[in-house]
């Protein structure tokens, strides 16, 4: 026995050794081949990828390995990673999805990407997308599309390369790339998931709401790339664009409107704060108020329990973002419009209808600020100017050239020196909205004194008295317009003669009402005058003999040059004007322009490589994407790009800036906080077979019987499924359905949106639906089709989950909205609860289900498919088709359906008959004849009562005279003589 269990031993022994020996080698491996890739990716950035920065080379290794979630900082782009990775993907042997991609985001990559032959984008065609699937490449497609193609298996699931995310904070589990990426797991195990985010902030609301992203992502990784990464940091500090600092101060008006203003918010954040004590408002503070999300965290905050809140509190919200507005405009716009935009609120109107801020003393105060701006003591016109207007004139005009000049000093040789003043000059102002773009613009190509005068114009603000530095600008106005009515009537070669009287006119008042008149035609289109971007040239007239000196020509035209805007630039190639312009060039842009988002300034800086950036407002994003734009050219000192930040010391504009930095801050350490405690399950990935199955509550319904039966054999369950009209996948409801383990059948259907079960139909309404279906009688036709094609019709009422669930003020239904509504409103809620009861009415049928959310509409599918039979989609496409006429046999067998609908109408408004028996009285009879040559006894037979059928035989068969008058009552013919011919 000994020498058995000694063989034994060493035969475990070897066994053990033989299987870390295994392990060791697989290991070794998986190592081995991690090097390869690593290698091959270094290969492939060195001569086909784009050139990236050290934490972009960092970003794109980690992401090229592994399945993972990037979270990068404002002005952390990643679009070079992600470019980098697509361009790995781009050919016709894999199949790469991008989701919730903007359009200039995807017109950027398609750009980029030198195979376009591998870029497609969604066809409208079904059939042309199937064809578009199989030749591989990068797909750009959106996810409705994307979802519907992957339930009707449109696309080969099984060999998709993988999907690339973008916006990644915005996925939560009843979004469509959420819907998209569990159907994609369910048949891809092998597929890759990678996502991108910018928005940290985004991550910290709600509870663990990193941890659902990434569940609903099918990832277990977080990479998280904040500004004080050391990686980022030994990118960008080495090649620091040089920064110049301007803080300017603001006049006293301005200091004391801007401690008025804050005075009257502090005022009414006190006030919300006592009328709401048992309400969660510590986000409401007059920090807060002045940031630009103050409104998504304040409707955060209060959308829930929006219909318990007082009529006052409801008023103290809107005139808090009244007053953030007068702040803002305060701040970045000029007097005259600040004056022409507190005008407003300065009406007995307004004054009706607000929380009573207009009648505090500091209003008062702001009130009288605010025409001193714009009136001088003999109540004359003159505007105060813009502070900042100075600082950025000194710069372009005195800072910039000595800048030039002094760097031009430095050089030594007098070739290099004269080819570095012959440079042009270009120049990037950055600003806040388009606003401030359009103020500036206006500002350098006419004056301030002229601008402000065309603004009280625009704004009906009197000019009737000048102060001695505007008397000469109605002159000016006069002369322009003249000027221009003749270069219009050289211009035209054939057309009316016009009044000649009203040509003759000289009358100044006449001068300057037509040019307010022009005026304020130009500002009705606002596309047309505030754009995202201006270009303005520099001008000078000049001897002949300057072109001898081109070495001093740049410098000069911006000391003592004209500003002209640049309409060619408008319609041709921004590359090419700048290369063929030698003037000065200055470009007024927003930090984000609408069509080309958070990358515009990117884009910008990379076309026309300004030599200086005038940073007119603050902000995080555009500043370190300057740095970023440094970094990538890893110039020497002298050649970087030199900063100029105008800003006023001391002022909310600088508090708004150390806020929203402060923020970012404290929302990155949570999320590092939260990467380090947070307990991610090996099953996420959704690469296991049992993973969907623990994500997602899959339940066999039809397997279940009512009435305690017993289930059916396994090979006889179905697995329960809702027909989903192709139009209901814009909403949430169809994800949710199929994360309840309920399959979702896409079809276009003429009736109902949702089909449960082949009796119950559902047309589902959210609120704004509802109230313009009863007004447009949409909403009856619908009802009349599903109560003639299915037995159990139900209308769906739903709710949005953020908002609260009442349908009036007090959940009040019959009511007139109780204390703090209009009576307007209560009216109008009633009429609508009208309709809803005639609905009713008029359908016996038909239920109404009320719904509080996506998630309980969801839940209620579920409970009604318990125990019920499966919906036939070829039956639910025919219903209410032009094809049911050919079919009716058919499908009244299949279906039990009443094929004539008129008669069946006809039939059911007679006594006697109701919706129990109609249908075997038109199966027993052929014709209306018929139906009334039956006797009393044979009518109870069918009807299945005596009460119905002596009902229905007396209709038929009894002449009814009508009821004689009483003898007291008059002739209506005598009344109506009586009482003459007056209605």
């Amino acid at each position: 026995m000994s020498l058995e269990d000694d063989d034994l031993d060493a035969a475990l022994a070897c066994s053990a050794d033989q299987a870390e020996n295994e392990a060791n080698k697989a290991e070794a491996g998986k190592e081995d081949a991690t090097l390869t890739q690593l290698v091959d990716a270094e290969e492939f950035l060195a001569t086909e990828g784009v050139p990236l920065l050290e934490y972009e080379k960092q970003m794109f290794l980690d992401l090229l390995l592994t399945d993972a979630l990037v979270v990068c900082a404002k002005g952390i782009s990643y679009e070079r990673v992600m470019l980098n990775l697509l361009k790995i993907f781009c050919d016709n042997s894999t199949l790469v999805l991008v989701v919730n991609c903007s359009e200039s985001e995807e017109q950027y990559y398609k750009t980029n990407l030198e195979q376009t032959e591998h870029i497609h984008e969604s066809a409208k065609l079904s059939t042309e997308r199937e064809r578009t699937y199989l030749q591989g490449g990068i797909q750009f497609i959106s996810t409705r599309i994307l979802v519907v193609d992957l339930l009707k298996n449109r696309i080969p699931i099984e060999l998709i390369t993988g999907v690339f995310v973008v916006r990644a904070h915005e996925i939560i589990e009843s979004c469509q790339e959420a819907f998209a990426l569990r159907l994609y797991r369910q048949r891809n195990k092998v597929g890759f998931v990678k996502a991108f985010s910018r928005n940290v902030e985004a991550f910290t609301y709600g509870y663990g709401h990193v941890e659902k992203v990434m569940r609903n992502l099918f990832v277990k990784e977080l990479f998280i790339w904040p500004r004080f990464h050391m990686t980022i940091q030994r990118s960008l500090k080495p090649f620091e664009p040089a920064a110049v600092e301007i803080q300017i101060p603001m006049t006293q008006n301005m200091i004391l409107l801007q401690t008025h203003l804050l005075d009257l918010m502090n005022y009414l954040v006190k006030s919300i704060k006592s009328l709401n004590r048992f309400v969660e408002l510590q986000e409401v503070t007059v920090e807060n108020c002045v940031t630009k999300k103050f409104h998504k965290i304040l409707q955060a905050q209060l959308d829930t329990i929006w219909h318990q809140l007082s009529s006052q509190t409801k008023l103290i919200v809107a005139d808090l973002k009244v007053l953030r507005s007068l702040m803002i405009s305060c701040l970045y716009g000029d007097s005259v419009s600040f004056y022409a935009l507190l005008k407003r609120y300065r009406t007995t109107e307004y004054a009706l209808n607000n929380s009573g801020w207009t009648i505090l003393d500091a209003a008062e105060k702001v009130f009288t600020l605010a025409k001193e701006r714009v009136y001088n003591r003999e109540n004359e016109f003159e505007p105060e100017l813009c502070p900042k207007w100075k600082a950025l004139s000194d710069v372009l005009r005195v800072d910039i050239p000595n800048e030039i000049k002094e760097a031009g000093k430095k050089i030594r040789k007098k070739e290099e020196r004269q080819k570095f003043l012959q440079q042009q000059v270009k120049i990037l102002i950055l600003c806040q909205d388009p606003r401030a773009c359009y103020q500036l613009s206006q500002f350098l190509t006419q004056g301030p004194q002229r601008y402000l005068f065309y603004q009280a114009l625009k704004n009906d603000i009197s000019v009737a008295k000048l102060s001695e530095n505007f008397k000469h600008i109605p002159d000016e106005v006069a002369e322009a317009e003249e000027a221009r009515k003749r270069k219009e009537k050289e211009e035209e070669e054939l057309g009316p003669e016009g009044d000649r009287e009203e040509a003759k006119k000289s009358d100044m008042e006449k001068e300057l009402a037509a040019t307010a008149a022009a005026r304020k035609e130009e500002e009705a289109d606002y596309q047309r005058y505030f754009r995202d971007s201006y270009v303005l040239t520099m001008s000078q007239k000049m001897p002949e003999d300057a072109l001898d000196k081109a070495s001093e020509l740049d410098v000069s035209v911006l000391e003592s040059g004209v500003f002209e805007p640049f309409t060619e630039m408008e319609n041709m190639d921004i590359t090419t004007v700048v290369k063929d312009c030698q003037r000065p060039l200055v470009f007024i842009q927003t930090f984000r322009s609408e069509s080309n988002g958070l990358g515009s300034l990117d884009r910008t800086l990379e076309q026309i490589h300004p030599r200086y950036i005038v940073m007119y407002h603050t902000n995080v994003t555009a500043i370190r994407q300057i740095e970023v734009y440094e970094a990538r050219q890893q110039r020497k000192e002298m050649a970087r790009v030199r900063v100029y930040a105008i800003i006023h010391s001391k002022t909310v504009e600088e508090q708004s800036y150390l806020t929203s930095l402060r923020r970012e801050k404290q929302a990155f350490e949570l999320l590092i906080e939260t990467k380090r405690t947070m307990v991610v399950p090996e099953y996420q990935d959704g690469k296991s077979e049992d993973t969907i199955l623990m994500l997602q509550k899959k339940q066999e319904l039809s397997s279940r019987q009512a009435g305690g039966q017993e289930a059916k054999d396994t090979g006889e369950i179905v697995t329960p499924r809702v027909i989903v009209d192709m139009r209901e996948f814009r909403s949430d409801l169809p994800c949710l359905i199929h994360r309840r383990g309920i399959d979702v059948v896409p079809l276009t259907i003429t009736i109902g949106d949702y089909i449960i079960t082949p009796e119950i139909c559902v047309e589902r309404k959210s609120i704004s639906d509802l109230i313009g279906s009863l007004n447009s009688g949409r909403l009856y036709n619908q009802c009349v089709q599903m109560t003639r094609y299915y037995a159990k019709p139900i209308l769906l009422i739903e709710f949005d989950q953020n908002k609260p669930f009442h349908f009036q003020r007090y959940f009040m239904v019959s009511g007139s909205g109780g204390g703090g509504s209009s009576s307007s409103a209560g009216s109008y809620n009633e009429d609508i609860m009208a309709k809803l009861q005639l609905l009713t009415i008029h359908f016996p049928k038909l239920r109404l289900v009320w719904s509080p959310s996506p998630y309980s509409t969801a839940q209620l599918f579920e409970e009604l498919k318990q125990g019920k039979a499966e919906p036939d989609p070829e039956v639910a496409v025919r219903l209410g088709s032009d094809e049911t006429a050919g079919d009716e046999q058919d499908m009244a067998a299949d279906t039990g359906l009443l094929l004539n609908v008129d008669v069946q109408e006809f039939l059911t408004k007679l006594p006697g008959i109701t919706a129990r028996n109609v249908g075997k009285i038109m199966r027993r009879c052929q014709n209306l004849r018929e139906l009334t040559q039956k006797s009393e006894a044979e009518l109870e037979e069918l009807l299945g009562g005596q009460a119905l059928a002596k009902q229905l035989w007396e209709i038929l068969h009894v002449v009814h005279k009508p009821a004689q008058p009483d003898a007291n009552d008059k002739p209506y013919s005598a009344k109506f003589r009586r009482g003459g011919r007056k209605m």
